[in-house]
């Protein structure tokens, strides 16, 4: 089922999630793990993300740098098969535009088609210092607009190939992302709108928002995304803090601000108690965006599902 089918026949606000696979040279024992807490909560989708190649260096013998490209964290395709057939979810593959090319995104599409997924959330992508030819694109934000496009193209049975007799359209329903601080390279929130709707003219459904801890984010970008012309469902994206590092490496790594007020109450904590300070602050937040009734709420579990637990027992759920 679509995900936008899954939110307009919902009379309440769904609970989704969003997991990562496991490093190369991992054991998916911890994923399934994770898997196995999570679907308790009757999840009606899931994220899988997926990862472009990276330019590494590793020292030789000799004690020379070689530089070597590989992707860090394969097997999203294997885990969305697993999703949609052991658990009876909808699995939800993150696609890619950078570092990857038009021919092997098509592949995917077919391959993931295959497997009877209908829905994709079409992204740009982190910088992975690696770049290969026929890359998206002609502007930093005109990325995610050209993938969705090709997306969309399969949805009406246009193929990279032309000529190809008997095409079979596709029916991805297509989400996006969306940042309610602004993305770290737009010049102002505004522009950054003005690219989100250029992503839904092109084909997106919905949107699912980058990660924020204060609410008051998530309810202006929405309001000036139907000031904008946007009116698909605006999923808000959560993460629970869990260390005290993470005062210092979420906004360093996701561009975005932590309240004071949370920054001091991890500063005061014993280490060990921060996760119960991110189990505390995002409950909080919880609360009042379904006190909202926003369509769904999606939680960047990655690969920890112990905060997760913690919270939807404060939850009640």
């Amino acid at each position: 089922m679509k995900v936008t089918e899954h939110l307009d026949k919902s009379k309440e606000t769904l609970i989704s999630f969003e997991i990562i696979p496991p490093k190369r040279g991992g054991d998916i024992k911890q994923l399934l793990s994770v898997l196995d807490d999570i679907v308790k909560y009757n999840p009606p989708f899931i994220d899988i993300t997926s990862h472009a190649a990276e330019v590494v260096y590793e020292e030789t013998k000799t004690g020379d740098m070689k530089m070597k490209v590989k992707r860090k964290r394969p097997g999203t395709l294997g885990i969305c098969a697993l999703i949609q057939n052991k658990y009876n979810i909808d699995a939800v593959p993150h696609v890619l535009c950078y570092g990857f090319t038009r021919e092997e995104t098509e592949d995917f599409l077919i391959e993931i088609h295959y497997l009877g997924i209908d829905n994709v959330l079409a992204i740009r992508g982190d910088e992975s210092g690696f770049h290969k030819p026929l890359k998206y694109g002609r502007s930093i934000n005109e990325y995610g607009v050209d993938l969705i496009k090709q997306i969309t193209d399969l949805n009406n049975g246009r193929y990279l190939e032309d000529g190809l007799l008997d095409a079979y359209p596709m029916n991805f329903c297509i989400g996006t992302s969306g940042y309610p601080e602004k993305h770290f390279e737009s010049p102002n929130l505004q522009t950054d709108i003005r690219y989100a709707k250029a992503k839904i003219e092109a084909g997106a459904s919905y949107i699912v928002t980058q990660m924020f801890y204060d609410n008051k984010f998530y309810y202006e970008y929405v309001d000036n995304c139907r000031k904008g012309g946007i009116d698909v469902p605006i999923i808000p994206g959560l993460k629970i803090i869990t260390s005290r590092s993470h005062a210092h490496t979420i906004p360093k790594n996701f561009y975005i601000d932590i309240p004071s007020e949370l920054v001091e109450e991890l500063n005061k904590a014993k280490p060990d108690h921060a996760m119960e300070i991110g189990v505390e602050w995002t409950f909080r937040q919880v609360e009042d965006l379904l006190n909202k009734n926003v369509p769904a709420i999606h939680f960047y579990v990655m690969q920890n599902s112990k905060p997760i637990k913690m919270l939807m027992k404060k939850l009640g759920l």
